[in-house]
């Protein structure tokens, strides 16, 4: 990985691309005021105990680095509930999501992808993210939720606002730091959570075949959900439904760049194109990490975590973790197993996992069609998201040779 980390100039705060990390699976960071979870093991066992790992991690985070409950509610937000309530509204959108209705997209997903490199090939460079690998899920997504897909600038802004910031994961932060950080993340969110609010209205009164009039219509024990709790459901599906896939498509061409005999055996062989999404997923984890809130205390990895505290769980790093992988720095597609934990586990396993390899099978399929050869412009470098929690490029120049 030195070779890639130089090649690519890879952020140093993305540590678990740097090389094998040295300490213990579980550790605690006064700095930061949380306990950090590396080992794939201990993450496996986090992940798949909701009970005394909660996802309701807002409970413990100061209230100084909290906005106001009139600005800011998590009420509806999937990723931040517990069961019963996740189950139950887990469930009112995982029909939209299971294998055969994605299956059914494959034919959009294939003329979209043709449709954005068609668009793009009279420019004079060709720049993977924003030519493809952003627009193609973000419009796939916002056509399942119900809002109009030429509206993506707006939503590419909001992401943006909200994930692309350097600023280090802490609970322990300056009063200063704190109120400039909430600054930067209320105004999007407020922008977002409006537009979604007209549009959930509108489906009140106009209801159409789609996820967010699916969202509206939607009981939970006899009762319709609120409106803030339909408003974060379609943010986490708006949002979730294209970052991932974004970032897993510029990872998987920044892979097939960095080993060129891959991308020679996966051109020659089309039936292992998911295997090398697979191990791009493990190598290139694209939210590298998250969070969860003991509710009790805790042995794991040898040490005894108390309750009620914030506990971050390095997903890239346990997918990079010697005990379970053999030689973890390499990209090898023919790794098998490979129970890499990209997507999470348990509970809160990514809902839109199959639909994110889906387009990720497609996009790379018809990139290998039209590109002679996948590889970046020397003349144009790699940027990485500066976000410590995110592994994924935003700006990916390739050179043009279709």
């Amino acid at each position: 990985m030195a070779d890639i980390v130089e090649r690519y100039d890879i952020p140093v705060q993305h540590f678990w691309l740097h090389g094998p990390r040295s300490g213990p699976a579980v550790e605690f960071s006064a700095d930061a005021g949380m306990w950090n979870v590396y080992g794939h093991p201990e993450l496996h066992e986090v992940l798949g105990d909701p009970a005394a790992f909660s996802s309701d991690t807002m409970r413990v985070v100061p209230a100084s680095m909290m906005p106001s409950k009139d600005d800011f509610s998590l009420d509806g937000f999937i990723t931040q509930i517990d069961p019963p309530e996740h189950g139950k509204l887990r469930k009112l959108v995982s029909s939209a999501f299971t294998r055969k209705v994605v299956a059914d997209l494959e034919p959009r997903i294939a003329a979209l992808t043709h449709e954005l490199l068609d668009a793009a090939r009279d420019r004079e460079r060709f720049e993977l993210v924003s030519d493809l690998a952003y627009p193609l899920p973000v419009i796939v997504i916002a056509e399942l939720l119900g809002v109009p897909s030429g509206d993506r600038a707006l939503f590419k802004r909001w992401a943006d606002a909200l994930f692309q910031r350097d600023a280090k994961v802490s609970v322990n932060r300056p009063s200063d730091d704190r109120e400039a950080e909430l600054q930067a993340v209320m105004k999007p969110w407020k922008e977002m959570s409006d537009y979604l609010a007209g549009h959930a209205a509108q489906r009140r009164r106009q209801p159409r075949a789609d996820l967010l009039t699916r969202l509206v219509e939607a009981e939970v024990d006899g009762e319709r959900l609120p409106d803030d709790q339909v408003v974060n459901f379609a943010i986490v599906l708006l949002l979730a439904g294209h970052i991932t896939t974004t970032m897993l498509l510029g990872n998987t061409v920044l892979c097939l760049d960095a080993y060129p005999e891959q991308q020679d055996r996966a051109r020659a062989d089309r039936a292992s194109i998911p295997a090398v999404i697979e191990e791009s997923l493990r190598l290139f984890t694209p939210f590298a990490a998250l969070g969860r809130a003991t509710t009790r205390e805790v042995e794991l990895g040898g040490v005894t975590i108390p309750a009620d505290q914030m506990v971050m769980c390095w997903l890239g790093a346990a997918n990079r973790d010697p005990r379970q992988f053999p030689d973890p720095e390499a990209f090898d597609p023919h790794r098998d197993p490979n129970p890499h934990l990209a997507f999470g586990r348990g509970i809160h396993f990514c809902l839109g996992a199959p639909l994110a390899r889906l387009e990720g099978r497609i996009a790379l399929n018809i990139l290998l069609d039209r590109f002679e050869r996948l590889r970046t412009d020397p003349d144009d470098p790699v940027l990485f998201i500066p976000t410590p929690t995110l592994t994924g490029v935003r700006r990916l120049p390739l050179v043009r040779n279709v």
